[in-house]
């Protein structure tokens, strides 16, 4: 099976559960299977320590320069991606890295960033509840869905707040590797995972 490289995105005030679910979900996934079907890696915009919501220290792996080129990219949430917003840097680091990843997935307000790198245009998606009409206004051809967990829009894939970022990750394993691998994952976590494809906020 093929080896995936993942690329989280860190960055001050990012949610905690936002990348770590997401973390777990892959890396959980590769040691269970026993096979290196996802590499997993966080990066942050410069090196050194980031500060996570509520005060949580991370010392992101990679750097946006030195980050291997992701076949999964995953911007989480948080207050943090409001000063993202206004960093062309990360916004145009965002973009050409989706170009060419296969799948694109943010978590919470993570949305708001695909959004600034116009990668929502015409097309579904979803964010925190509380934030449903600033996507609107960073991207008015989107459809923000406000009744799902999630939305699957072949390479770009948006998840609700928080804790829907582990759907959207197990969802994401089955697409990849099938319902019973996902599944294996979502047993180990003791996660109830609901495989509903998102439909149930």
């Amino acid at each position: 099976m093929k080896n995936r490289t993942v690329a989280i995105l860190l960055f001050d005030d990012v949610e905690v559960l936002d990348f770590a679910g997401p973390f777990e979900v892959f890396s959980v996934t590769r040691e269970l299977a026993g096979e290196k079907l996802f590499n997993v890696h966080t990066v942050g915009l410069t090196p050194g320590t980031i500060r996570a919501r509520n005060g949580l220290k991370v010392v992101p792996e990679h750097t946006l320069e030195t980050v291997p080129a992701p076949d999964l990219l995953l911007v989480p949430g948080g207050y943090g991606t409001r000063m993202l917003l206004n960093q062309a840097r990360v916004v145009e680091w965002v973009r050409r890295n989706a170009a060419k990843a296969e799948i694109v997935a943010s978590v919470c307000t993570g949305s708001l960033l695909l959004a600034k790198a116009g990668l929502l245009a015409g097309s579904p998606a979803t964010t925190h509840f509380q934030c449903f009409d600033l996507l609107r206004e960073l991207e008015p051809t989107a459809t923000v869905r406000e009744d799902v967990r999630f939305t699957d829009h072949g390479r770009i894939l948006t998840a609700a707040g928080i804790s829907a970022g582990i759907d959207l990750s197990l969802h994401i394993v089955a697409r990849l590797h099938g319902f019973e691998t996902a599944q294996r994952t979502a047993v180990y976590m003791e996660y109830h995972w609901r495989n509903d494809g998102g439909a149930t906020r």
